[in-house]
Parts: structure tokens; sequence; C-alpha cells
């Protein structure tokens, strides 16, 4: 069944457990929390402090994606802190095995994301190790972008994939979703959908879950 994932960078902070409850009530699956260091992207996003008060406040899934150079230096620290899920870039790092297994090493679900303009290919070394794949479907490091089509292959180039290999990771995408991009990447094979700018500009959280999951 396919799951929602509102990204918490586009709620209102000044809210934050309030709208983490709302969050939970509007059916929605995970909480993806987005960690910027304004190197490996040019922004810089909530962190360590934020991560922790979460946990204390939440029991839903919570899932860390590091848009941070030398994520090994990090990886831990977000682990321990309550991440359920955390992923790195590909593109980050040049042991991505070593990453992936430090993530394992927590009992954590550990996913690998891949920017725009990398091949999808390139993931082929790794989705025996990973837990789930997220598709960046806008280039990495601002909400409210528009959604970049051509990703759309990456999706149908992973579901046939994981079917030919007998794999098990999910697909994740992120970036641009709304109703519209969010219903072709459900039908290319996607099975989590994070949703930022679209999610949260509804006044009824419940709305954006029914209308991305086709209820």
């Amino acid at each position: 069944m396919l799951k929602i994932a509102p990204s918490l960078l586009a709620c209102d902070f000044a809210e934050l457990k309030q709208e983490v409850t709302r969050v939970k009530e509007s059916g929605a699956d995970i909480l993806h929390f987005d960690v910027m260091d304004g190197q490996f992207v040019p922004n810089i996003s909530i962190g360590l402090p934020i991560l922790e008060s979460l946990r204390k406040v939440t029991d839903m899934t919570i899932d860390t994606h590091l848009m941070i150079e030398n994520p090994e230096q990090m990886i831990d620290a977000f682990c321990e802190a309550g991440s359920d899920m955390v992923s790195v870039h590909f593109e980050a790092t040049p042991h991505i095995h070593r990453a992936i297994q430090q993530i394992k090493a927590h009992d954590k679900l550990a996913g690998v994301v891949i920017n725009p303009g990398t091949p999808v290919e390139s993931l082929s070394q790794i989705l025996g190790d990973v837990d789930f794949v997220l598709i960046m479907t806008v280039n990495p490091g601002f909400g409210g972008q528009s959604f970049i089509e051509s990703t759309l292959n990456k999706i149908t180039w992973l579901d046939e994939y994981r079917n030919e290999h007998n794999l098990n990771f999910e697909i994740e995408v992120d970036g641009g979703v709304n109703e519209e991009t969010g219903a072709l990447c459900k039908a290319q094979g996607a099975d989590i959908l994070v949703a930022g700018s679209y999610y949260f500009k509804h006044e009824d959280y419940k709305e954006p879950v029914h209308k991305l999951k086709g209820d």
C-alpha cells in the first residue's frame, strides 16, 4: 500500500508539536525529516536538537534524509537521536556501502538517494543492501520546486530491477509531488511519496493524504 511522508521542512515550526499531531491524525504514514548542511546542497535546515525533540512527542516513523557531505560523520548521531529510517546520497560519499552498513548497525532502515542528474544504473551494486531508494524528482535544497518528469524512468527501472532480482527495497519519491505527479509515480511503482508544500498548504491535512493515495 502506498505510504505518504509529509516533509516537515514545509510545516509551521512555531507550532511544530501541533503540526506533528495533525500529521498523524491525517492518516499519513511517515514523518520526513530533511537535513541540509549548506555544502552538499545550497541551504541549511533542521538538525539534531529538533529531531531529539520530535522523538519525544511522536511515535510515528521518522525518515531522516541526510543531504550532507561526508554523511558517515553524522550517521551515528542521527540514528541515536531517534531516526527510524536514514538515507544518504550516493553522490555525497565515495564509500556508500560503508555508510549503509553504518546505518544498519543501529538497526535502522537504510536508504540510498540519487539526484535527478545521477544515472539510476549507478545504484546496481548497492541495491541488494538497502531497504529503500529515494529518487529526487527535483534538485535537492529547496522546497516548492517543479517535478522533473524525466525522473519517472528511474522509478520504472528500479521497479523492474527489484522484480527481476527478487529484491524488496521500497521506492521513495521526493520533490514536486502533488495529486497529479504522485499518481504518475505510483503508476511506475513508487511505494512512498514525500510531499511538502503540497501537503501543508491544505487546511485539512486529511485531504492531501486521500488525494495522493487515490482514496
